[in-house]
């Protein structure tokens, strides 16, 4: 018996709920339509200021070191030593590790006796080349006999050099045993240890990477093509990384890439961002949040955005006479202009829609719009404004064009 009574209850409970929430937005109904009737929706104001604006394309980017080397070697070998590490600093020419040079020795050696025993067979047909040409003289031998002489003497001349460079093949290939550093900087990675046998016979294996100088990176965007036209060198350039989430490091561009980079049919382009990185709070491979300032305005007058949207309602009482005097104004406009012999002008421009408001989205190219504004009655008044640059909040009012 009990548990039915409190199922009763439940469903009581359900059914005044459901009652109130019909009751609430039957009042919440008539309050608009009383007041839509009425013309006394109130209307959402907001005062101009004068500011700063600024246009931003927002992207993100990697760091890296300015000049980054792959240190590699020429030979094959194993690796007899290693003389740096990660994050050690070195200089142009600095050992920075060794291969084993047992076979490579052995090469020299040989090449120098091939080099010896090729000297030998010039001096041998050289002798030859001398007797023959003394008994050619005395015509004690044929002329077949002195040209085969002096032919032998020609290729063991020529197997000379071919040894020659052999052996100078052999030093260089043994030199190459021998790492160095090409330039100033900092290992950034090591990828090799002792013991380990490298192969060069299709490419050069890295061995270490080395940055030039920390102090100086530069961040590697991607910009979308819809907005790489507005992205040129030399503009300043604000990026945070999450290493520092608190503090904005600053840039300017220094490269627009032409190549394009599809990545799933969206087109995208490389931007270079130098960065000065003194303190070495920046590393390589960092991911950085990249906004750059494409335009700006100091000291203008700002509005929100959302006033050059606003369309008034056609059935608002307190705009009946200021849309009125409005089309009056446009037609006579559209008459003069017709009888001068000219194309549409700004009404015939800017009008679009309820209330002559022109969409947003055409600030760089200072377009007309309209703006509504309180008179000293509380009465809402058109006035016709050319628009400037604009931030996704504010825009920029250049000048009004006309206010009566």
């Amino acid at each position: 018996m009990s548990g039915g009574n409190k199922e009763m209850k439940r469903k009581l409970f359900r059914i005044l709920i459901i009652v109130v929430i019909l009751i609430a937005a039957g009042l919440v109904v008539a309050f608009y339509l009383n007041n839509r009737k009425s013309g006394t929706l109130q209307l959402k104001t907001s005062k101009a200021d004068v500011g700063d604006i600024e246009v931003y394309v927002t992207t993100t980017g990697t760091l890296n070191p300015v000049t980054l080397v792959q240190v590699g070697t020429q030979v094959s070998g194993t690796i007899a030593k290693i003389y740096v590490d990660f994050n050690d600093v070195v200089k142009k020419g600095q050992i920075i590790a060794q291969l084993d040079s047992t076979f490579l020795a052995a090469q020299v050696k040989d090449a120098e006796a091939q080099v010896e025993r090729a000297r030998a067979q010039v001096n041998q047909a050289q002798r030859d080349l001398s007797r023959i040409k003394e008994l050619y003289s005395k015509n004690l031998v044929s002329q077949a006999d002195y040209d085969q002489a002096l032919t032998n003497y020609e290729t063991a001349l020529a197997q000379l050099k071919s040894a020659e460079a052999q052996l100078e093949r052999a030093k260089v290939n043994l030199k190459y045993s021998t790492i160095y550093s090409p330039i100033d900087g900092i290992v950034i990675s090591r990828n090799v240890d002792v013991g380990q046998t490298v192969a060069a016979s299709l490419q050069a294996p890295t061995l270490f990477t080395i940055a030039n100088d920390l102090r100086k990176m530069r961040v590697e965007a991607n910009v979308d093509e819809a907005d790489i036209g507005k992205v040129k060198p030399g503009q300043t350039v604000f990026f945070t990384v999450d290493a520092y989430p608190d503090e904005t490091f600053i840039g300017k561009v220094s490269q627009v890439r032409l190549q394009p980079i599809n990545v799933q049919n969206v087109i995208n382009y490389t931007v270079i961002i130098d960065v000065e990185n003194k303190d070495l709070k920046l590393k390589p491979g960092m991911t950085a949040n990249v906004k750059i300032l494409i335009d700006k305005r100091e000291n203008v007058l700002r509005i929100p955005n959302q006033a050059l949207r606003f369309k008034p309602d056609p059935e608002d009482k307190r705009f009946a006479k200021a849309m009125e005097e409005m089309q009056k104004r446009r037609e006579e406009f559209m008459r003069r202009r017709q009888q001068e012999g000219g194309g549409p002008g700004f009404f015939g421009q800017a009008q679009q829609g309820q209330g002559g408001q022109r969409p947003s989205g055409g600030f760089p190219g200072g377009n007309r719009a309209i703006i509504w504004i309180l008179d000293e009655n509380k009465n809402p008044k058109p006035t016709f404004v050319r628009t400037g640059i604009t931030d996704g909040k504010l825009g920029e009012i250049r000048f009004s064009l006309t206010s009566s």
